[in-house]
């Protein structure tokens, strides 16, 4: 396939599945591009496509990105999803350990300059892991932040030189509750505690009542996002 019949199947797909089920544009996606993976960060929307994915394909690749600091009610959450459906996540490491980072770059450096850490710790890992793939599902939603509004269904990304298939991408937070609680869905038990986003630990605070969602993120810094999806 070349590039230009690449990008009518995308812009066609996109079409198509923004008034169809997360299910369907899934089970397209997979059958589309065998070789595809889901990115989980085991948030509230990634659980959700976890359950989707367990129905349509559970042969598929779900990988995560370990940065070692999560919190531990994430590394959990990932413990009883996998149980739960007998899988097992694909963990994606940073080359450099949270030692070996300190001694290059000085000690607690999402503090002094977190984009290079994100880079570090989470953009450079997921650039190595989807060398690998075609195409790679995302748990993005449009409402979830500004940067995030234009978002398709079926995008080519291409930072990461693939195609990106963003099933939720209409869904509202509202939306994504209902699934969890209709299905029983295991979700991170922070979400009960004003984490309505879950990032790394030490970058990642409760939100306050009236605040924007993403608002524990980075508090105090001017970032919005990691540069996963930029």
């Amino acid at each position: 396939m070349n590039l230009f019949e690449k990008e009518e199947l995308i812009r066609q797909a996109a079409e198509d599945f923004e008034a169809q089920s997360p299910e369907a544009l899934l089970s397209w996606a997979v059958e589309r591009f065998p070789n595809i993976t889901l990115a989980c960060s085991f948030g509230a929307e990634d659980v959700v496509l976890v359950d989707m994915l367990q129905k349509v394909s559970p042969k598929t690749d779900i990988f995560y990105l370990d940065t070692n600091v999560h919190f531990q009610e994430t590394y959990e959450t990932r413990d009883r999803l996998q149980q739960h459906y007998g899988v097992e996540f694909v963990q994606v490491l940073p080359k450099l350990t949270l030692e070996e980072q300190a001694q290059q770059f000085g000690e607690e450096l999402w503090k002094s300059a977190p984009n290079q850490c994100c880079n570090i710790r989470k953009v450079d890992p997921l650039t190595d892991i989807l060398k690998n793939y075609d195409a790679w599902i995302t748990g993005i939603r449009r409402d979830q932040a500004p940067t995030r509004a234009n978002s398709k269904k079926v995008e080519y990304d291409v930072k990461f030189g693939l195609v990106k298939f963003n099933p939720l991408a209409s869904w509202t937070s509202e939306d994504v509750w209902n699934y969890i609680r209709s299905n029983n869905i295991i979700y991170n038990p922070l979400h009960d505690r004003n984490y309505p986003s879950i990032g790394c630990e030490h970058c990642t605070r409760p939100v306050a009542v009236g605040e924007d969602p993403r608002a524990g993120r980075w508090a105090g810094f001017e970032k919005t996002e990691c540069g996963l999806h930029k």
